[in-house]
């Protein structure tokens, strides 16, 4: 999360990059090391607590990687980004 104090509101190669890398570290993380992780809760008693707030620490991280992106207007999601192609 560190990496987000650094890509500020410009569009560039740099900060760019750095949404880049943190979207696809969310994405890969959600596909291919939670069941690791949560082989490693089964004998915990609190599963689904543990497990529960990994779940929601990971897609606060997918969101926050989305909210950047949108504000460095990456997104479109004004009607003002569509002009061009009218």
């Amino acid at each position: 999360m560190t990496i987000f104090n650094m890509t500020g509101s410009t569009i560039s190669k740099v900060p760019t990059m750095l949404v880049c890398i943190m979207a696809w570290q969310s994405i890969w993380t959600e596909i291919f090391v939670t069941a690791t992780s949560f082989k490693m809760l089964e004998s915990s008693s609190q599963k689904f607590h543990q497990g529960f707030t990994y779940l929601i620490g990971k897609l606060m991280g997918l969101a926050f990687t989305i909210y950047k992106c949108q504000s460095m207007g990456l997104l479109p999601t004004h009607a003002s980004g569509e002009l061009a192609f009218n």
